[in-house]
């Protein structure tokens, strides 16, 4: 495992002044952008394959999955649950995997905006939900690029379940927990976190390795 992963830098000292402006607005203003055809099959097979296992089984999302390691790890831990591994790059959901794809488990490549809103268009409720290491975007111009300060925020809340994020910025982390109490109620702490010898993603053995401090948040939105 190459260690040569650099911490993240930003001008940002602390979350983003204009977060809960902007959060406000999204969540009077629903992001109405027309869903686009391949995600709405790409949504289609994921539910079909979630049924045909058991149309009962709760399900986890691990949204953003790039090359799925976290997905079927995730499988493995939840074995009663069906776990969708979300990406939008062919590539790294094609990739060479560590073991073998769980019964529990399928891919999906879809982008993560329009998938989400078909899962809340269809009355999915979700029982876990992962945003492991998402693209921290840190310029301080970026903030509409992160998870919590994109139109689909509220959506992506609305799923419910457990919502757990990692990030190796804790800016990052931050943000989330303050946009989660602002538009839900529900207070999410920030807390050290430390893998062990159990990553979940290449992303998070690579950080560890690189001796970068690690932040995760758990939030339970059900």
């Amino acid at each position: 495992m190459n260690a040569a992963s650099r911490p993240v830098h930003s001008g940002q000292e602390g979350p983003h002044r204009d977060l809960d402006l902007l959060l406000r607005r999204h969540a009077a203003h629903p992001y109405l952008k027309p869903l686009l055809e391949h995600n709405q099959q790409a949504f289609d097979t994921a539910i079909a394959a979630w049924q045909a296992w058991n149309k009962e089984a709760p399900l986890v999302l691990d949204a953003g999955c790039g090359v799925g390691w976290s997905t079927l790890k995730l499988a493995e831990r939840f074995p009663e649950h069906f776990v969708l591994g979300v990406d939008q790059s062919l590539d790294r959901l094609s990739r060479g995997k560590p073991m073998p794809l769980p019964d529990n488990a399928a891919f999906v490549r879809a982008d993560l905006v329009d998938f989400w809103r078909l899962l809340h268009a269809a009355g999915v409720t979700l029982a876990r939900h992962y945003l492991l290491y998402p693209n921290p975007w840190p310029k301080i111009g970026h903030l509409g690029r992160r998870w919590h300060g994109h139109p689909v925020f509220p959506v992506l809340l609305a799923l419910g379940g457990q919502l757990e994020c990692r990030s190796n910025w804790r800016i990052y982390v931050e943000e989330l927990a303050q946009a989660i109490t602002l538009l839900t109620g529900v207070s999410a702490g920030v807390e050290d976190f430390d893998p062990g010898d159990e990553p979940l993603t290449p992303f998070e053995a690579k950080y560890a390795a690189s001796g970068h401090r690690l932040y995760r948040l758990v939030a339970e939105l059900s």
